[in-house]
């Protein structure tokens, strides 16, 4: 199902339970082949966050995240940064969704993405890049051009997420390494 920022997909897998428990399947390759042009997820990774933890925002110039909960959750937020190296930070279009059990997100490069874990969460994520970390960026998550309505309160950081610059500054590196390439 489509969302409010072109190209990132939601859909909600159906659990089929019965007296011994459920089983619920979670992706098939032929779900996003025609969104990811037959890319290919070539690694598997699992986030296991408490209650009250805040992951993002992150971004890749050249990676798909293709995203699982399996248990928990959350309220994901991805903002849309592809226009930022032509337009600028106010370029930005940001939406946040409310991820439960059986849920995927498919989030295309150059969408920033993050989440804040209302319970304890379990986030499996495919990706289309093994991990370098020549790939990894971010912004402040609190950042107010990007304008996300997080969940009231203090979130629970890692010291990147604390550290992260504004979207401004990041919108210039997205520009020069644009002319970079």
């Amino acid at each position: 199902m489509p969302t409010a920022i072109d190209g990132v997909m939601r859909r909600s897998n159906a659990s089929n339970a019965d007296h011994r428990g459920a089983f619920t399947e979670l992706w098939r390759s032929s779900q996003t082949a025609q969104l990811a042009q037959n890319e290919q997820f070539v690694q598997a990774n699992l986030s296991r966050s408490q209650r009250g933890v805040l992951r993002g925002m992150h971004f890749h110039r050249r990676q798909t995240d293709l995203w699982m909960l399996i248990g928990g959750r959350c309220l994901a937020a991805t903002t849309d940064l592809r226009r930022v190296a032509a337009e600028g930070a106010r370029a930005t279009r940001s939406q946040v969704v409310e991820l439960t059990f059986g849920d995927i997100l498919y989030i295309p490069p150059l969408v920033a993405h993050g989440f804040w874990a209302f319970d304890e969460t379990l986030l499996l994520y495919l990706v289309s890049n093994e991990y370098d970390g020549g790939d990894e960026y971010g912004f402040a998550w609190n950042d107010a051009t990007a304008a996300i309505e997080w969940p009231a309160g203090e979130p629970i950081l890692s010291e990147r997420d604390r550290t992260n610059p504004f979207l401004d500054e990041v919108a210039e590196t997205i520009g020069a390494t644009d002319q970079a390439t």
